[in-house]
């Protein structure tokens, strides 16, 4: 009876670790993907630098919204700043929404000017879930310490209407100057908006 117990109660922790959620202000999930160029990345490979995390879709409206032009902007204004590193990762599973090969990610990153530092294939949805990433956009920072900062919306309208973009608090864009700046993120935390990760069955 006593074993009995014991497995349970070890499993129940097992399963509390594994499904853990990120938190603000602790060390951020560290992993290891491939890019479209088939090179990889691990998080630690990154230290001392600060690290924007994009979940991304190209087929997703909300996606769309933001790729025609305010996406770009972002990439390119954080990307310009000194060890400041944007990852694009696309969680897909082959044969879902979203997915593409490394070939066709490319031809989107070239086609839509866009300008990550990389774009990672996360096909297991392990990292993903590590992050409890939710939806295209789901956007994060990670400090120059590995620490998470930011999780959450781009911004504050979750809608598939560019004109909404000017009028919306941009949470993502304010999270990441602050976290540049050495300050802390208001808000942290906020809801995401998009549509749904196309995890694995």
């Amino acid at each position: 009876m006593k074993l009995k117990l014991l497995c349970s109660v070890s499993a129940l922790l097992f399963s509390t670790v594994l499904w853990a959620m990120p938190q603000i202000g602790q060390a951020a999930p560290d992993f290891s993907l491939v890019d479209s160029k088939g090179q990889r990345h691990n998080l630690k490979d990154f230290a001392g630098k600060t690290v924007v995390l994009e979940w991304t879709n190209h087929d997703c409206p909300f996606v769309k919204k933001h790729y025609q032009g305010n996406m770009q902007a972002l990439q390119k204004e954080f990307t310009a700043k000194a060890d400041t590193v944007w990852l694009s990762i696309i969680s897909s599973a082959p044969g879902k929404q979203g997915y593409v090969s490394p070939e066709q990610a490319d031809q989107l990153t070239q086609s839509r000017g866009a300008m990550p530092t990389a774009v990672l294939f996360d096909e297991s949805g392990v990292v993903g879930k590590a992050y409890d990433a939710k939806t295209t956009p789901h956007m994060y920072v990670i400090d120059a310490k590995g620490l998470l900062q930011y999780m959450g919306g781009i911004d504050s309208i979750p809608s598939t209407k560019v004109e909404d973009i000017p009028k919306a608090t941009p949470w993502f864009a304010d999270a990441a100057s602050a976290v540049l700046a050495g300050e802390a993120a208001k808000p942290a935390v906020s809801k995401p908006y998009g549509c749904s990760i196309k995890y694995a069955d």
